[in-house]
């Protein structure tokens, strides 16, 4: 599992720069400004949770935390609520319909339930063996 979050964190994070780089030079005269920084916003929690899943794969080749199914919680977390918060994001910016933004707060939960399980891992240690 460590392989496949270290690979989704590399994709991640290389979708976030495109998104960024994207918003900043395509579409800054074609959104208007509110829209323009929510995909910002976007773009910006899509990095900083792809590096947050790049911790929880070198985490997961630790021995301490190797077989941490706290920390399979964490990946998963980031992982579910990157999609569903930023991709819910994204859609807002781009299509203006306002039901996206009902659907983010769901992506946030995960992202919260990510940095919670994280700190439960590393209150845990190596106790916790799935």
């Amino acid at each position: 599992m460590a392989r496949i979050f270290l690979l989704l964190s590399a994709v991640l994070g290389g979708l976030s720069v495109a998104a960024g780089a994207f918003g900043s030079h395509a579409l800054r005269d074609q959104l208007p400004e509110m829209s323009l920084r929510i995909f910002e916003l976007a773009a910006r929690y899509q990095m900083t949770h792809a590096l947050a899943l790049g911790l929880v794969a070198l985490l997961l080749w630790v021995p301490t935390f190797k077989r941490s199914a706290t920390l399979l919680i964490t990946g998963y977390g980031f992982i579910l609520g990157t999609l569903i918060f930023c991709g819910s994001l994204y859609a807002l910016s781009l299509t203006q319909i306002s039901i996206w933004g009902a659907i983010t707060p769901l992506g946030g939960v995960a992202l919260l339930i990510g940095w919670i399980s994280l700190g439960i891992a590393a209150w845990q240690g190596s106790t916790d063996q799935a």
